[in-house]
């Protein structure tokens, strides 16, 4: 029996390879020194697709290409490197990876909040360049007395919420709708709820809906002792408008653990000592990754067994089977 074949154009995990590789006939483009000429060797016959955002845009000029491509299983929860619209219009199934990051992505979230409210990389380079034995490190802010708010309550956002809780601080939430089950104040705009709290925690899905959805007016409404915490999508808040809200002091602070050019962090928010930067690492936990790796061969094992993908996006939904 004919293997399905598989095109996986930039390296996920030795796992995830040796997982494919057992059931699957798996096309590494990453390690081809003429990428054109090997898609249009093995373009043809690819059937399923296995990949991450380092692969680039994958639009219509990849599906172009790969003219019986039935599912694109992708590594990771947001899924706005591939065309979801124009893969759903030609008949082929998008898979992510939601849910095994939500406890991941929340901890990093909590984590990245605390960091820089109290200054936790600041205090630590003032113990590392023995400046301790000169002075006290100064006072930090506190998240006592504050007031959080959550763009974007999904799985992600209701876990970082239940988290939050913890702390004794009052939460409101933005998002399409108001949620009636949940015991937060809804705010129908960004900026209303900026205008209401202290804190802004961005996670939401990247797209065109939602790029730059913080801008300038929500910047300005959050206020100069405010702190926008981004693990999100970088293109989610407009990085330029950040930059002159954190140097003119229109806000207090910033928590990024993404940006709109990665890995290219501008030189201003490296020169800044109220931001903590890290490099996308909300879910980088070996066990997660794990779990997001397994995920993305289960679906691809699943869809050529015959049997319904299990974490299909809503774009397209219709094509899993019944």
């Amino acid at each position: 029996m004919t293997r399905p074949q598989i095109l996986m154009p930039a390296a996920l995990t030795p796992h995830v390879i040796a997982a494919l590789e057992e059931r699957f006939t798996l096309h590494r483009l990453w390690e081809q020194d003429d990428r054109n000429a090997f898609l249009a060797a093995v373009g043809p016959d690819i059937v399923g697709m296995a990949v991450t955002t380092l692969a680039g845009k994958i639009d219509a000029s990849w599906l172009d290409r790969l003219p019986a491509l039935e599912i694109i299983a992708s590594f990771g929860v947001g899924y706005d490197n591939i065309d979801a619209d124009v893969a759903a219009a030609r008949g082929v199934l998008v898979t992510n990876t939601p849910g095994v990051l939500d406890d991941e992505v929340a901890d990093l979230a909590v984590g990245l909040l605390l960091a820089t409210l109290r200054r936790i990389p600041q205090a630590d380079r003032f113990v590392r360049d023995r400046r301790w034995s000169s002075g006290t490190f100064p006072l930090s802010p506190t998240l006592r007395g504050r007031r959080v708010g959550i763009v974007g309550l999904g799985a992600i956002g209701k876990t970082i919420a239940k988290r939050i809780e913890a702390f004794g601080v009052p939460i409101a939430y933005h998002g399409r709708s108001r949620q009636d089950d949940v015991p937060y104040h809804y705010f129908d705009t960004p900026a209303a709820l900026a205008a209401e709290t202290d804190v802004v925690i961005v996670i939401v899905p990247g797209n065109s809906g939602t790029r730059h959805l913080i801008n300038n007016e929500v910047l300005a409404a959050l206020g100069p002792d405010g702190v926008l915490i981004n693990v999100a999508r970088g293109g989610v808040v407009d990085e330029q408008a950040l930059v002159q809200a954190l140097q003119a002091g229109t806000i207090g602070g910033a928590g990024l653990d993404v940006f709109e050019d990665e890995p290219n962090v501008p030189d201003a928010l490296l020169a800044m000592e109220n931001v903590v930067l890290l490099p996308h690492i909300g879910s980088a936990s070996v066990a997660t990754r794990a779990a997001m790796g397994q995920l993305v061969v289960d679906n691809l094992i699943a869809w050529f067994d015959g049997d319904p993908a299990r974490t299909p996006v809503p774009e397209t939904a219709a094509l899993n089977r019944r």
